[in-house]
């Protein structure tokens, strides 16, 4: 399974505009961050996960084919902005969305052009696909398990990912998920925690070092949680400017947490 880091930055992006601090100001390409979104790939499959408004830029760079699933975590700005942008990858057949009731309520609201019935020529051919916490689906050879998150008084969907055995079964749920992708947390659920335990990679939010959030984790609640479900290799995102200087912030986490950035690549 590979993983594209499309962005890792916060609803601002980084540099944030009007801002002169040091981060703002860096030359440092790992200090340029866009909107958090992440392309997850197979041999076989291609997912995206969130579609903000800086998504036509982080794509342009990519090989251009087909997407087999965009998964929305919610309905924020910040991570649906870009929905239209997508309209190009329709030359391959309508998009297929995932993601929960309220989220699939508010594009309706949104982007009701999409939905309506008559379609003018060249609009997105978005197919909304709802689902639910801990109700897996596949996608070509990914299982997906979404997972209930607290964004403030706010639920939203995390996403666990596997891939499925050779012989076509789905992992058992006694073995843990490959991968965790979760942004804008603040608080989880005890009875979410047995679908995430012992994941080999953890993606997660952290606003800044210090500094409570009312919706969002700092980077010290972000690795206490890692660590609280003992995964093995965690990334931080959805990163403000006052995470500090990549260069210098990535020092302050334990050896097992790093700093994501744009374009970062891994296989899980």
């Amino acid at each position: 399974m590979h993983v594209t880091f499309l962005g890792s930055g916060t609803s601002s992006g980084v540099p944030m505009l009007g801002c002169q601090c040091e981060v703002c100001r860096s030359n440092d390409p790992h200090d340029r961050r866009l909107r958090s979104a992440a392309l997850i790939e197979t041999d076989t499959t291609r997912v995206l996960i969130d579609s903000g408004p800086d998504i036509r830029q982080q794509l342009l760079p990519l090989e251009f084919k087909p997407l087999d699933a965009i998964l929305l975590t919610h309905i924020h700005y910040d991570h649906v902005g870009g929905l239209d942008d997508l309209r190009g990858f329709c030359s391959f057949g309508e998009l297929n969305i995932f993601t929960n009731t309220d989220t699939a309520r508010g594009l309706r609201r949104t982007m009701p052009y999409c939905f309506a019935n008559h379609l003018y020529p060249g609009v997105p051919l978005l197919h909304l696909n709802r689902i639910a916490p801990h109700k897996a689906f596949n996608v070509g050879n990914l299982t997906i398990t979404p997972i209930n998150i607290m964004h403030g008084k706010m639920p939203i969907l995390g996403f666990t990912f596997s891939e499925t055995r050779p012989t076509g079964k789905k992992p058992s749920a006694a073995v843990p998920p490959q991968l965790v992708y979760i942004t804008d947390m603040k608080t989880i659920d005890p009875s979410e925690l047995p679908f995430i335990n012992d994941t080999d990679t953890l993606i997660v939010n952290a606003l800044r070092f210090g500094h409570h959030h009312h919706s969002h984790q700092n980077a010290e609640e972000a690795c206490d949680f890692a660590h609280s479900i003992r995964a093995r290799q965690t990334y931080l995102i959805h990163l403000s400017h006052s995470i500090g200087l990549h260069a210098e912030s990535k020092n302050r986490l334990p050896d097992d947490v790093a700093l994501a950035y744009d374009g970062l690549e891994i296989d899980v």
